[in-house]
């Protein structure tokens, strides 16, 4: 009996596969719940791309420190010390932490998977070679290494193509902050992630539909993306549902060490600067930020367990 390459069965049954994964998720109510919230998070930041909500943000209304008022939807968290409406900061924020998770998760998820597998696969000096670099990076404290990151590339410019005339040139760009910090994310976010990816490819790249593939003259480049990427897809969907909780709050603490984002509205911005408001008796930028991103924090948290227990390989088969 010829045995079935799990790949092969995942892509040619990939309805069923789909379901069931979602009944599993759907068996509980705090997982829709949160599922929901999540959702909700994503919906507010693409309409916060709007050019209504940064003008609505930048705006001042009242006077200054105004408490939380139903009097208005505007009012209903307070403004800050230049009459701006908090609620209205707080939603415009979730543009910049909408882009840093998608981005940053693109980039690292890019770099960990394309290293995992290949350390995974090929072995040898390779996999020596990526076992030191993720071990180094890894040994260096996170924060420390955030900010020789973004120090070493804030302000500096890089080469960015474009045509003019029908020719290819290249001009010189400065790196917004908001770019450098998505950069330094990605390029120290990515060791969990490959470490994953190596030790379950290692689980299949000596698999029987593996060695059959290479045993028949399948090369290399077709046999990674058609026979080991399916059976490690999952591991990236986990990581970037628990990996985007990360995101978010390292942008809170590198505005909150004066190295995030000043040009516009974000949590980490508000934060910082309910700092000293505190101090006056004014909690209410502070209390909201928080809470906004305690919030998606627990949601994510408990979404992406969720997506752990429901894409479990051994529990495919599983009622």
């Amino acid at each position: 009996m010829t045995a079935m390459n799990p790949a092969t069965s995942i892509l040619q049954g990939s309805e069923s596969f789909s379901i069931g994964v979602w009944r599993r998720l759907s068996k509980r109510i705090s997982t829709m719940i949160c599922l929901a919230i999540v959702f909700l998070y994503l919906l507010i930041g693409l309409l916060s791309f709007l050019p209504a909500f940064e003008h609505k943000a930048a705006t001042p209304i009242v006077d200054t420190y105004q408490p939380p008022s139903k009097a208005r939807f505007d009012l209903w968290l307070g403004t800050d010390i230049q009459g701006r409406p908090v609620i209205w900061r707080l939603l415009s924020g979730t543009k910049v932490a909408l882009l840093i998770t998608f981005f940053a998760s693109i980039l690292s998820l890019g770099i960990g998977i394309s290293l995992g597998i290949m350390a995974g696969y090929f072995g040898g000096w390779i996999d020596d070679v990526i076992t030191w670099l993720f071990t180094t990076v890894s040994s260096v404290p996170w924060v420390l290494l955030m900010i020789a990151l973004v120090y070493s590339m804030k302000g500096r410019s890089i080469p960015w193509p474009t045509f003019t005339g029908g020719r290819l040139h290249f001009n010189e760009i400065e790196l917004d902050t908001l770019v450098t910090i998505i950069i330094a994310l990605g390029l120290t976010e990515w060791v969990g992630i490959c470490r994953l990816i190596r030790a379950e490819v290692i689980r299949h790249r000596d698999r029987d539909y593996v060695v059959a593939a290479r045993a028949a003259g399948v090369a290399t480049p077709r046999i990674l993306p058609r026979h080991i990427l399916p059976n490690v897809s999952h591991l990236a969907i986990i990581s970037f549902s628990l990996g985007a909780v990360s995101y978010v709050q390292a942008e809170v603490v590198l505005t909150f060490l004066g190295l995030g984002i000043t040009d516009r509205p974000s949590w980490g911005r508000m934060i910082d600067d309910a700092k000293t408001e505190l101090l006056k008796g004014v909690w209410w930028q502070a209390v909201a930020a928080t809470a906004a991103i305690g919030i998606l924090c627990l949601a994510l948290n408990i979404l992406g367990d969720a997506l752990r227990d429901a894409m479990d390989p051994r529990l495919r088969g599983a009622d």
